[in-house]
Formats: C-alpha cells, sequence, structure tokens
C-alpha cells in the first residue's frame, strides 16, 4: 500500500471529521552562523543503576515497573513533574483499541493493569460484553464516543489523565524505582560502542546516571541519535501521522446535547462548523472525555512542524494557544451544550506523533500485514488498523538498535515504516512496547549481558508471567497458557 493510499485508508477508517489535515508552519528567523567553545569539565555521577529509562511516558513508565518487577535497581529520568507523558500531561487519554476485531483484548499485561487499577470513575467506555459487537444500534452509540470503528465496538476507554498521573507514581513506586522528576537527559555516556549510561541537566547542573543497561523512551530517540545512529524521518511532514498540537480540555459542558446535535442536526452542524472556520480558519471538534461534562480537543493540528527543533516546537505552543482561546469563545457563544464553556486545561505537553524511527535488529513492516506473521521473537500483539488485516506481531528485534551495544527502545521511535507507525506510535502499544523492553532490559542487567544476546524465549516467558498476551505459537513453545483478557 502506497503513502498515499495508505494515508485515505486512514482517512475513511476512522472518519474524516475525526482525522482532518493540519494548519502549514510559518516562516522562521535566521540563525546566527557562530558557534562557541565550552570548557571541559568533570561531572559527577547521580547514581549508579541496573536499568536507566529515560523518558517516563508510557513506554517509559511500563518499561521501568517491567524491569522493577524482575527485581532490578531501577531509575527513571522525566523532564516533567509526573508520569504517563502523552496519555496524562499531552492529554492523549482516549486509550485507543486495545481488543482486535474479534473482541479479545491482545494489548494486556502492563497495559491491562493500568486501566484494571484506575477508579472506576477515571475510566469510560463500553462494557466487556459489548467489545466485538457489529450491531448497528450499539455500535453507532461507540462511534460517538470513540470506541467503534467500522462498525465494531472495540475497547477504546477515555481515562482521567490525574488519577492515571497518580496511579503510574504508585505503580512505578511499588517496584521501588528511583523517579527522578525534572531532570532531562541531555547525552548518552558512550565507551566501546556500548551505552553506560546517560548525561542529564536538572537544577543542580550537570550530572550522569551509570548503568548496566539503558533504555531509551524519549520519544524522539534522543540518546540513540546523539550517540550517533542513524534514523529514519521518512513521514510526510503534512500528513496527519507527523501534525504536532497542544491538546486542551473544556469543562461546563454538556456532552449528551453537543452529541444529539452533531448527530440529529445536519444543517445546523454544518453551520456552526462553517462559523468556526471563517472565524479561525482551522476549527475542531471535540471527543468525548471520561466525563459528560468535559470536552477534549485533540489539536489542533499542525502541519510541517519538526519535534527536535526548538523554535518549531515554541511555534506551535503559541499558535496552538492562540487557537484554543478562540475555540473556547466560538463554542461557548455557538455551540449547543458549551455555553457554560470554560478552558479547564491546556495540555502541558505538547503532542508528537513523528519525529525519529531507529534502525533496529528488525522492524515492523506493511508486507507483514497481511499474511499475519508471527515473529519468532514476538515480545507483543498489536491490534491491526482494520477487520481485514489480521492481529501485528511485534518483534523483540525491533526494540534492538543496531549499531550500539546497552542499550534498547521501546516507544513510538521503535523501528517500523511509517505505515506500521501510525499505530505502533498510540499509547497502547507504547505499553506495550515498553513492557517487553523493562523486561528484556532487566533480563540483561541480571544476567551482565548485552540486550542483543538475551534469548527471547525468556522475555517471552516472563512477559506471559506478567500478563502480557502473545500468539498463540508463541505460548506453545514458551509453555505457558494464554493470557489474553477473557
Amino acid at each position: 500500500m502506497s503513502g498515499e493510499n495508505f494515508s485515505n485508508t486512514i482517512g475513511s477508517e476512522r472518519g474524516t471529521e475525526i482525522f482532518g489535515g493540519g494548519e502549514a508552519k510559518t516562516p522562521r528567523r535566521a540563525r546566527p552562523a557562530k558557534t562557541i567553545q565550552e570548557a571541559a569539565r568533570e561531572t559527577p555521577v547521580f547514581a549508579e543503576t541496573d536499568v536507566l529509562v529515560v523518558g517516563g511516558g508510557p513506554s517509559g513508565t511500563a518499561a521501568a515497573i517491567a524491569a522493577g518487577r524482575l527485581g532490578a535497581d531501577v531509575t527513571l529520568v522525566e523532564r516533567y513533574n509526573h508520569l504517563g507523558g502523552l496519555s496524562t500531561g499531552g492529554l492523549v487519554i482516549w486509550i485507543d483499541r486495545m481488543s482486535d476485531w474479534n473482541g479479545q483484548q491482545v494489548i494486556c499485561g502492563l497495559a491491562k493493569d493500568f486501566l484494571d487499577r484506575l477508579p472506576g470513575d477515571a475510566v469510560a467506555g463500553p462494557a466487556r460484553t459489548d467489545w466485538g459487537k457489529s450491531d448497528a444500534a450499539t455500535a453507532a452509540y461507540w462511534a460517538q464516543r470513540t470506541a467503534a470503528f467500522h462498525g465494531i465496538v472495540t475497547w477504546s476507554p477515555t481515562i482521567d489523565p490525574e488519577a492515571m498521573k497518580t496511579l503510574s507514581m504508585q505503580m512505578a513506586l511499588e517496584q521501588k524505582v528511583r523517579l527522578t522528576f525534572h531532570a532531562y537527559a541531555v547525552d548518552p555516556i558512550v565507551e566501546d560502542g556500548v551505552m553506560r549510561g546517560a548525561i542529564f541537566e536538572s537544577k543542580e547542573g550537570r550530572q550522569a546516571i551509570l548503568a548496566k543497561t539503558v533504555i531509551d523512551t524519549t520519544g524522539d530517540a534522543d540518546l540513540l541519535a546523539r550517540a550517533g545512529l542513524s534514523f529514519e524521518t521518512d513521514s510526510d511532514p503534512t500528513d496527519i501521522h507527523s501534525c504536532i498540537n497542544t491538546a486542551f480540555m473544556i469543562g461546563g459542558v454538556d456532552m449528551a446535547r453537543w452529541l444529539d446535535f452533531k448527530a440529529n442536526d445536519e444543517q445546523g452542524f454544518k453551520e456552526f462548523m462553517n462559523l468556526g472556520r471563517g472565524k479561525l480558519q482551522y476549527f475542531e471538534k471535540p471527543f468525548v472525555s471520561w466525563r459528560d461534562d468535559i470536552a477534549l480537543f485533540m489539536g489542533p493540528r499542525l502541519a510541517g512542524y519538526s519535534a527536535v527543533d526548538v523554535e518549531d516546537l515554541s511555534a506551535v505552543e503559541i499558535r496552538s494557544r492562540q487557537l484554543t482561546v478562540g475555540h473556547v469563545e466560538t463554542y461557548r457563544q455557538h455551540a449547543p451544550g458549551f455555553e457554560n464553556a470554560f478552558l479547564m486545561l491546556g495540555a502541558p505537553q505538547i503532542g508528537v506523533r513523528h519525529s525519529r524511527r531507529m534502525e533496529g535488529l528488525n522492524k515492523v513492516v506493511r508486507a507483514q500485514w497481511d499474511g499475519g506473521k508471527v515473529w519468532d521473537d514476538e515480545v507483543g500483539v498489536s491490534t491491526s488498523l482494520a477487520p481485514k488485516f489480521p492481529n501485528i506481531s511485534v518483534p523483540y528485534g525491533a526494540l534492538v538498535p543496531a549499531g550500539i551495544d546497552g542499550v534498547l527502545a521501546a516507544g513510538r521511535h521503535i523501528a517500523c515504516d511509517t505505515s506500521s507507525h501510525s499505530f505502533l506510535r498510540e499509547v497502547p502499544q507504547c505499553w506495550l512496547t515498553g513492557h517487553a523492553a523493562g523486561v528484556a532490559g532487566a533480563l540483561a542487567a541480571n544476567a551482565g549481558i548485552q540486550p542483543r544476546a538475551v534469548e527471547p524465549r525468556l522475555i517471552q516467558r516472563e512477559l506471559l508471567r506478567q500478563g502480557a498476551y502473545l500468539s498463540p505459537s508463541i505460548q506453545a513453545v514458551s509453555g505457558s497458557g494464554t493470557k489474553a483478557a477473557e
């Protein structure tokens, strides 16, 4: 499937009203063509640890907890004051498709643990008995609530981001993970082709952490890129999967009234959207959240910006804030259900979909979708984009960087092509790859070997023990029964 056709498939699958195009970037100022010489210095060592996880988003949080469950001493470095990354600070609270098209939950393990342990009033989604249903009434109801696609209900809940922050921290502390917040990793420590740790900056200054195994869960392969490794950046910058946004939530709304208006007043809805586009040029529609009085806006989505360029990131934040204010005013003045609306929260973390993808020992590619290929070194199973595709096998080799030892990767920058990246970047898949990387990283550290030398069967057995789901053929050779959610 070509990139152009693939983009069309995504749009038709989820509906253009959910995934529209983005706004183009504006020109930037020229930078001075100068450099400075920094003085050489000694850097104090902050900690020595078995497993160093750099980045506390969904994949990093899962990796740290999984490694801790194997008894490893784990240190996690996170630039913000909380865990969860885009699933919390980025307000990506719609947890997309954890069940396959037959209604079986295949993204399990820590992903399931997170959702099972959240308070009941912090999760909203279809009942287990509805997963996989395709009757028109049930599918139509959940399609309005981001949990039905292609006429099939899926386990795609929305969550309370504050509850997820608290739970993520609690689960990490249960495994005695050393949480280091307000710390920004800036350089890898590499000796003789092996990553030995990382240097980070904080209010204390520049410090180092030494580790037996490092896991890069920065989302942008920051450590790998700064170690000089090659990576792929071939995503179309104007595609939805490359757009950047700052999400926001509006409180004081009546989402039931809004959904009724949207579904039953076609002309009124069209006129309202035209009004918004006329005022703001780019105009978003809200998603449901975990509460009926809170609306989620996953945008505005801005195209052509780089997630690893500080000026581009700044420009997105500025434009997003301007458009956020305009959205609140327009909805409050003209949208049914929004008469008492107020801006509840602009996301503290910018929403990045794609920047770099590492080159690994293996990769997930479009060619494997149709035949349902199962890798011998499978460490997870992802749901597919449409019912015509089987579930997607994720190999361990996609988490192991080529050209360097001592480090693994998890999250949206694992080795894959652009088509596969469109779903591997999402929160459930980041939990999946983080869980696998944490297990593998701890096994490597505990055995005193390089991550690439860890036997995949050992990883698979431990993942199954920790509740993950793997393909039946992998379960058979790993000597463990199914762990899929019943």
